[in-house]
């Protein structure tokens, strides 16, 4: 019996406006795989809320930016998106980014790159989404909220909501060669 074919899904370009659709064929996937873990970025928790609601009943991980990211002791996450996500029992995580904490910091000082910007720099090259779900997967791994060595779904976007999910093979941030990406659910053209 040949494995189960399934379709990626390209966006003609990137950005919020593909969320739902994104959110749809990212539960339609897990459903199809059976996979109860789910990784979704979310900076306002517009799209964590939104996911929450469409994920009821799997273990969803709601992943925030570092208070102060946009502007010093700002966390840009609302309570209202956060009761929205935790009514739901979705778990929410404030970490610090996988791929450009002291880098950033080490750039932003002397201006030279560091291995984690290289990383995600090469993981850009195939949308900004699969940089966000692959870099949110490994902080929801290091938090202990999804198992290393789990297949799980990944989700993230480009400048704001989610545009791209992925079935990615969770791995700690200490362990990131150990991740992969096993299918392309939906991203953007680009």
């Amino acid at each position: 019996m040949p494995d189960e074919v399934w379709r990626t899904v390209y966006f003609e370009k990137p950005g919020a406006h593909n969320t739902d659709a994104a959110l749809g064929l990212a539960k339609e996937r897990a459903d199809a795989l059976h996979l109860r873990d789910v990784v979704v970025a979310s900076s306002t928790g517009e799209t964590g809320a939104k996911a929450s609601e469409i994920f009821k009943g799997h273990n969803l991980v709601i992943v925030t930016h570092v208070t102060g990211f946009k502007e010093p002791n700002v966390q840009r996450f609302t309570p209202e998106n956060r009761a929205i996500a935790e009514r739901n029992e979705a778990k929410i995580i404030t970490a610090a980014h996988a791929f450009g904490t002291v880098g950033r910091a080490v750039n932003r000082k002397f201006n030279t790159i560091q291995v984690d910007e290289i990383v995600a720099h090469v993981l850009r090259l195939f949308g900004s989404g699969v940089k966000v779900a692959c870099e949110v997967t490994c902080m929801a791994t290091d938090a202990g909220l999804i198992r290393a060595g789990e297949d799980v779904i990944g989700i993230g976007g480009t400048g704001g909501g989610a545009d791209t999910a992925i079935v990615v093979r969770s791995a700690n941030t200490h362990n990131f060669f150990d991740l992969r990406i096993r299918e392309i659910i939906c991203k953007p053209r680009m």
